[in-house]
């Protein structure tokens, strides 16, 4: 399906070498990333980045490194990541980022499975490479980002300063429909699966992208999510760059309400569970305080009528106090990964901060839609982006059905397995394994993945993701599963995992002057699931929950790995 849109203009660029010249070249002396945590490379302009990567490409050459050979890189968020990674983008090498987060077998196995032959590593996995010779013959060079004595890693920093670099003129000539890179969705024997992207494939998700939401040379991004995903890679470190925009890399998860602060950033790229926690916080604080529990509410309603008369900037002014927490200067939160709570959007929204989601997978750049700062619905993925089909497959009586997607963004393949590429790729169409609808307005809803899908005893489908994401309002619900189970008496029942909140639970205690017990939670939580049954229809009501004691496990977009609770249970 296709909207019409008005979109803004945009520097048409063929490759990522392309944009990086560019982007030096229009952008120079200004600052283009920096990390708040000290670093051998601490900051660059953009005509200090260009001159890094030519000088880290020649010297990777230098050492007999072949183009098209595959390069993985592992490592925090910093400048030296970036730099690696716009090397391979400009040299014709492939890039394969790795999970920071994986163990070592995982590790090791995605080294094997990519074929490298180079690692650009971190300090804090130098060990994983002590002696690998053996079971990776194939990995010969090993590049360290930090200062070590190991004398197997070259050092990234001395081999930059060495290097004499080579004149952007003489770069290797990129072919951009030409494999790039290799992103692999899982580390675990037998299950990873690489995807295959091009440098067209990204270039043309970043110019789709931009035409819909227009970043500025004066945006400053705080980069908080993994660079090894391509949510962070293309719209966190891609984007800014072909905008002249700065990007500056968190110290850590814990320190990004400071870190914002610091920088005084414009855009924030997020998971939707950072924007839960955040909104908690934010609606805990009111809560606490008597007097603004009383006050903000009514304002909050006063300044949803005084925007309706086109008093737009008002929310910013009634509510400076709590954007100054803020830096003061968000411009846009942006979330991925998963579908943020629409009550969590319309609650920042209605604080004054511009919240939009956008829906996408790895195998597409990763941006299939994208919701607009004058056009967007808070509980829709967005409108697809130009130049991006979309259509439903198969739809049921409600018009939900398996989405596919066809455009320039869309992956190669799955790197050497071509019976999975064949399940999900067919005359340019790619099957996404979500299952969604198309509003009167041409914005895409998801309703949940095609594999978890439940059907009830009445015969209809029952999306584990939207019960999910009622229960996880509850306060003293700090995450949940659903799932279909057998009854013997009923049938297939819905039944959920619930893991509680324990500082709403300590809370509760301290204000009812109660001692928490098991029977206690049970029936705080049996009474949490009455409420949210009352809002469901028949057929999605939860029959049965069980309490788990420990956090589910998690990807690095903070989404729930289903099957390893399958596993357990």
């Amino acid at each position: 399906m296709k909207t019409t849109q008005d979109l803004y203009s945009v520097p048409r660029i063929t490759s990522l070498q392309d944009m990086l010249l560019r982007s030096a070249e229009e952008y120079g002396s200004k600052l283009a990333m920096e990390d708040l945590n000290k670093t051998p490379i601490q900051k660059q302009t953009y005509s200090q980045l260009l001159d890094s990567v030519l000088r880290l490409g020649t010297a990777l050459k230098s050492l007999g490194i072949e183009e098209r050979s595959h390069i993985a890189i592992i490592g925090e968020n910093r400048v030296q990541w970036a730099v690696s990674y716009l090397t391979c983008a400009c040299f014709n090498f492939i890039v394969v980022p790795i999970d920071k987060n994986l163990n070592a077998n995982e590790i090791l196995n995605i080294l094997h499975e990519s074929d490298s032959e180079v690692i650009i590593s971190s300090a804090s996995y130098l060990e994983i490479f002590d002696d690998v010779s053996s079971a990776l013959p194939r990995l010969k060079y090993f590049i360290s980002m930090d200062p070590t004595s190991n004398e197997q890693f070259h050092s990234m920093i001395e081999l930059m300063n060495n290097a004499e670099p080579l004149s952007k003129e003489a770069l290797p000539n990129i072919k951009p429909n030409e494999l790039f890179e290799i992103i692999f969705t899982s580390g675990s024997l037998g299950r990873a699966k690489g995807v295959m992207l091009s440098q067209a494939n990204i270039t043309s998700n970043l110019m789709s992208m931009v035409s819909m939401l227009f970043m500025h040379p004066e945006d400053r991004f705080l980069s908080v999510l993994p660079m090894h995903h391509t949510y962070e890679c293309t719209c966190g470190m891609l984007c800014p760059l072909y905008c002249g925009s700065s990007i500056h890399y968190s110290r850590s998860l814990k320190t990004v309400v400071d870190d914002i602060q610091q920088v005084k950033a414009t855009v924030l790229l997020g998971v939707p569970l950072l924007y839960d926690k955040m909104f908690r916080r934010i609606s805990k604080s009111i809560k606490d305080d008597k007097v603004k529990s009383k006050i903000v509410p009514p304002l909050v309603k006063l300044t949803n009528i005084a925007q309706k008369i086109g008093l737009k900037e008002i929310k910013k002014s009634i509510f400076k106090e709590l954007h100054h927490k803020f830096g003061g200067h968000i411009r846009v939160f942006i979330a991925g990964g998963a579908a943020p709570d629409p009550e969590v959007a319309k609650g920042l929204r209605e604080f004054g901060f511009n919240f939009l989601q956008g829906y996408g997978l790895t195998e597409t750049s990763p941006i299939l839609a994208l919701n607009r700062l004058n056009n967007f619905k808070d509980n829709a993925a967005g409108i697809p982006l130009p130049g991006v089909e979309i259509k439903i497959l198969d739809p049921d009586e409600n018009g939900s059905g398996e989405i596919a997607a066809k455009g320039p963004n869309i992956m190669l393949g799955y790197y050497k397995n071509d019976d999975q590429t064949k399940k999900v790729l067919a005359d340019g169409w790619f099957k996404t394994g979500d299952i969604g609808f198309f509003d009167e307005d041409g914005f895409l809803h998801i309703n949940g993945r095609k594999k978890n899908v439940i059907v009830s005893r009445s015969g209809k489908n029952v999306f584990p993701e939207e019960i999910e994401d009622v229960l996880n309002r509850s306060q003293f619900v700090l995450e949940s599963i659903v799932f279909g189970e057998k009854d013997d008496k009923q049938g297939e029942i819905i039944s959920a995992i619930i893991v509680v909140d324990t500082e709403s639970f300590l809370e509760f205690a301290e204000t009812e002057k109660i001692k928490l017990s098991e029977k206690i939670i049970d029936e705080k939580i049996k009474s949490e699931i009455d409420k949210v049954n009352k809002q469901l229809a028949l057929h999605q009501q939860i029959k049965k929950f069980t309490i788990r004691d420990r956090e589910f496990e998690k990807t690095t977009t903070q989404k729930i790995k289903r099957y390893l609770v399958d596993q357990e249970e």
